[in-house]
């Protein structure tokens, strides 16, 4: 996709962080915009911003996890837009803490945002794509958290895990059917935006009536000063991603200076031996776990 203006934007967890700059830069290049969140009041403040800005522009609230409101976005980015052009499935959270310590409401919730939300986005959106048959672009938000598997992070790292998965697959379907609909796949470390006040919007019947653990407490104090400190911001992972879109570019790693740390995973399963530390080969990336 080399030119955006007038085409069709749909951005799940628009109204902030990665979401909201994709958003932005989006209406800046002249796209019109079916905006997406689970957060209604700061979801119309950025709709706000945007058509004061001249975009054409709505906003829909929608839980990802829940398939019918997904579906119901799809159905009326079409009738509002005529198509969709470029899908970002990027609503996210994050839970953290020891692996055998997470309840099973914090994985229904991490899997059902993260994974679910993205397969809800793949199901409702590429099909439309698919009949309208001019170039389209699907761009799924992971993490590093995807290509690594850190220690206190593990409801987190398999969503994450997963969404590669997802992605990778959809590339080769996608092409082994011919059509014209890129796939990018956004792997970025920590960066300051919302994720580390995830907890906010856990729906009340997920959430767990046993206190946090103190795995889970470490997890977010290391979260929220990770993120705080990050060295790029949402604005600069925007500017990356759509460049990712405009040279049909699969993978977009915020962050190279942590594939040190990809590559040993993956001599580790070349090598068949057992798993190294993450951080072997960065020692200093420790405290920005991504």
């Amino acid at each position: 996709m080399q030119s955006f203006a007038g085409k069709v934007a749909v951005v799940t967890g628009a109204a902030s962080g990665f979401g909201r700059e994709f958003a932005r830069l989006g209406a800046s290049l002249g796209m019109r915009l079916a905006l997406a969140d689970v957060e209604p009041q700061a979801l119309v403040r950025v709709v706000d911003e945007l058509r004061a800005q001249g975009a054409e522009a709505f906003g829909e609230k929608v839980d990802v996890r829940h398939a019918d409101e997904v579906e119901h976005l799809a159905e009326r980015t079409i009738e509002r837009f005529g198509a969709a052009h470029l899908l970002f499935n990027n609503a996210g959270v994050a839970a953290g803490g020891l692996l055998w310590e997470a309840g099973e409401s914090d994985w229904q919730w991490v899997l059902g945002v993260n994974l679910w939300g993205a397969i809800h986005g793949i199901r409702s959106f590429v099909p439309r794509m698919l009949k309208q048959g001019d170039d389209c672009h699907v761009v799924n938000t992971a993490s590093v958290a995807g290509l690594l598997a850190p220690q206190g992070m593990g409801v987190y790292n398999v969503s994450k895990h997963a969404v590669v998965a997802l992605s990778e697959t959809l590339y080769q379907d996608l092409r082994g059917v011919g059509a014209s609909i890129g796939v990018t796949l956004l792997c970025p470390a920590f960066v300051p935006t919302g994720i580390a006040q995830s907890e906010r919007n856990r729906p009340d019947e997920l959430r767990s009536a046993a206190p946090p653990t103190e795995s889970m407490r470490a997890s977010q104090r290391a979260t929220e000063k990770a993120v705080a400190s990050g060295r790029i911001n949402a604005e600069q992972v925007a500017r990356m991603t759509f460049d990712a879109v405009r040279e049909n570019r699969f993978y977009v790693i915020t962050h190279p200076n942590i594939l040190p740390s990809v590559e040993l995973r993956l001599r580790d399963v070349i090598e068949q031996r057992n798993p190294s530390d993450p951080y072997t080969y960065k020692p200093e990336l420790s405290q920005r776990k991504g």
